[in-house]
């Protein structure tokens, strides 16, 4: 803590407390948890996006009779700056609860994408790709647009 630690403490934390109140450590576990949970769940939306674009662009690319794909270059480039920065935003202003609290503390060494997590961006990215692949080989179909 900030007043009463030592020097030699100060310089090898990571986080230094200004003030020795024990509920401004509640509030610095709170906003770590808060953080953590933050990148795990842009992480998980970033992979399956990536992972949808990513076959996307490919199975249109090989599909198409002029090898085009669905996405140009530039804009897969402006859909990930849309998307990294929408979502960058929307999970930055999570603020902790104090049900975070409750949850036991992760290891040191636990992996930053679970197998819950993995399993999910599988799903997810299934359930767009089926959504994509029916509105490219379909939607006309589908809408009757005019060609």
């Amino acid at each position: 803590m900030g007043i009463a630690g030592t020097e030699v403490a100060k310089e090898a934390s990571s986080i230094i407390l200004l003030d020795d109140n024990f509920s401004s450590t509640i509030t610095a576990l709170m906003w770590g948890r808060a953080v953590n949970d933050a990148v795990k769940k842009f992480l998980q939306f970033q992979v399956t996006v990536n992972i949808t674009a990513v076959i996307l662009t490919f199975v249109s690319a090989v599909s198409n009779s002029s090898n085009h794909s669905v996405l140009t270059a530039v804009q897969l480039l402006w859909v990930n700056l849309i998307m990294d920065t929408l979502a960058a935003l929307a999970l930055a202003t999570d603020a902790p609860t104090k049900n975070i609290l409750d949850r036991p503390p992760e290891r040191k060494n636990a992996p930053l994408i679970t197998i819950n997590m993995w399993k999910m961006i599988t799903g997810q990215a299934i359930y767009q790709l089926i959504v994509t692949f029916v509105l490219y080989f379909r939607g006309h179909e589908n809408f009757q647009l005019c060609a």
